[in-house]
């Protein structure tokens, strides 16, 4: 969700003018999820290194994370949307951890789709504390493998991401789903996250379904076109 910032500025207004701007616009995207039949949405919301950030608007974003659990849990709810939370807990207020828990657990058994809140976020953190499970739980060396690694990550249940939207240009992982996105594929738009609406996720998705995703292999057309080659 990137170029909030950016975006307050061009108009006059400061980061949290922004960031309530972005707030909007993940509601707009979730309804083209819907439209389009894309299950799960993970939104980069505040990243472990995000608290290196004015004090000022670190405080506005918690606020307004805060505000946000509470005032669209029911919508949510009613839409029959999934809030699950990935990140570090430690760090947050009690307030914020039990406002999250309150999301979670109202929102468990709704099937029509999955918001994962990526909050206070970091992709090395999360294998970090995976691997650390492993460690506590006192898992051989020997039988350790990705898929125990997996098993231990902030929402395993969930599956990986097909498709990563930068948005504002930017080109960089950041972080970001680090184990999960090994093969997604990677769309950067020119777009300020505030701008982001349901015209720029079909024209991602669009130019994501035009794509051959290889996985590491080659496809056959492409084998057989090289034997014939030879």
């Amino acid at each position: 969700m990137d170029g909030n910032g950016r975006w307050a500025r061009r108009r006059g207004h400061p980061a949290s003018f922004g960031h309530r701007a972005g707030v909007r616009a993940i509601k707009v995207v979730l309804d083209g999820c819907e439209q389009l039949g894309v299950h799960v949405l993970s939104v980069y919301a505040f990243s472990t290194e995000n608290w290196s950030r004015p004090r000022a608007e670190v405080r506005a974003l918690m606020r307004l994370f805060h505000e946000t659990m509470q005032r669209e849990i029911d919508e949510m709810h009613r839409r029959g949307v999934r809030i699950v939370v990935s990140g570090r807990r430690d760090g947050l207020s009690a307030r914020m951890r039990q406002r999250i828990d309150e999301a979670i657990v109202r929102t468990d058994s709704n099937t029509n789709g999955v918001l994962n809140v990526c909050l206070n976020y970091g992709g090395r953190a999360e294998i970090v504390d995976s691997v650390r499970k492993l460690v506590m739980e006192g898992i051989p060396a020997e039988q350790i493998d990705e898929a125990e690694i997996a098993a231990r990550l902030y929402n395993p249940d969930l599956p990986d991401p097909d498709l990563i939207i930068r948005t504002a240009g930017e080109s960089r992982v950041s972080n970001f789903l680090l184990w999960q996105s090994a093969y997604a594929e990677m769309l950067v738009s020119e777009t300020l996250w505030p701008d982001f609406g349901v015209d720029d996720l079909k024209a991602a998705i669009a130019d994501y379904n035009s794509r051959i995703r290889r996985f590491g292999g080659r496809p056959e057309h492409e084998l057989a076109a090289g034997n014939a080659s030879k």
